[in-house]
C-alpha cells in the first residue's frame, strides 16, 4: 500500500516548507511528526488502535494489572467459564472506585463472587502491563473466571523510516498536520499555517467519518448508503 514513511514525511516537510536540515533538523523534525501524530490520535478514534486482551481472574484477587499500552477501557466481559471466553458472560459495569471500596466489605470467601462492577485506578506512565494503570473488581472474584477486555491502545509511531497505520492510510492528513506544526515552529508565514491548519481540518473529518462511521456499519445492518436525488414533478 503506497504511503509514507518516516523518511519520506521528513523528506515532504522540508520540500514544502523550503527549508534544509539547517532550520528543520532530524531532531526538529521527528518532534513536528511526534505532536502530529498525537494530534490526529486525539482527534479521531481509530479503528487499528481497538484492541482485545483476555485472561483469567485469580481467586481472591481484587485488582489485575491493565493491557500493556491501553489508553482506556472500552469495556470487560467475564464469563461463567473458567477455561473458554464462550458461553455465558457478563459485562461489567464500570464505577468510581470509591463505589467499589463501599461495596466490598471484605475480600474473604464468604464475600467472593462473580464480578458485577469494575473501576481504573492508578497512573498510566509507560507501555508494559505493570505501567499502564490497574483494574478494580467487585465483588472479589470466588474462581478463575475467563475475562475479555476490550481497550484502546498507544498507536505504533513513525521511528526511523518505518511506516505506521496513520502513514499508509492517511498519509495527506498527516502531511498537513505535519506542516501546520512545522509553519508554527517557523513563526510563519501566518497564511501558509492558516492553509495547511484548514487543509489538515478538511481531511481529518473525511477520516473520521471513515473510522467511526463506515468501518462501523454495514448493509445488512444499517442499510446502503444512498444520495437522494430530487426530481422534477411532472
Amino acid at each position: 500500500m503506497a504511503g509514507l514513511s518516516a523518511s519520506g514525511l521528513k523528506t515532504q516537510i522540508k520540500s514544502y516548507t523550503e527549508t534544509d536540515s539547517t532550520v528543520l533538523s532530524d531532531s526538529v523534525l521527528e518532534n513536528i511528526i511526534l505532536n502530529a501524530q498525537y494530534r490526529i490520535f486525539r482527534d479521531v478514534p481509530i479503528d487499528a488502535d481497538r484492541k482485545q486482551q483476555t485472561g483469567n481472574l485469580v481467586v481472591g484477587q481484587e485488582t489485575i494489572n491493565a493491557p500493556a499500552g491501553a489508553v482506556f477501557i472500552r469495556g470487560i466481559q467475564v464469563y461463567d467459564s473458567t477455561s473458554a471466553t464462550t458461553g455465558a458472560n457478563t459485562w461489567l459495569e464500570k464505577k468510581d472506585i470509591t463505589y467499589l471500596q463501599e461495596y466490598i466489605s471484605s475480600t474473604e470467601s464468604a464475600k467472593r463472587g462473580q464480578p458485577k462492577y469494575y473501576a481504573m485506578f492508578g497512573g498510566a506512565t509507560g507501555e508494559s502491563d505493570t505501567t499502564s494503570g490497574r483494574m478494580m473488581f467487585a465483588p472479589v472474584p470466588d474462581t478463575t473466571y475467563k475475562f475479555r477486555v476490550h481497550y484502546n491502545a498507544a498507536p505504533a509511531l513513525l521511528e526511523n523510516d518505518d511506516t505506521n497505520y496513520i502513514s499508509l492510510n492517511f498519509p495527506n492528513g498527516l502531511l498537513y498536520c505535519c506542516l501546520s506544526e512545522a509553519y508554527s515552529f517557523l513563526k510563519g508565514p501566518i497564511d501558509m499555517l492558516t492553509l495547511y491548519e484548514n487543509k489538515y481540518k478538511e481531511e481529518v473529518q473525511k477520516f473520521a467519518n471513515e473510522q467511526v462511521g463506515r468501518r462501523r456499519r454495514d448493509d445488512y445492518t444499517d442499510g446502503t448508503i444512498r444520495i437522494p436525488i430530487n426530481s422534477v414533478n411532472p
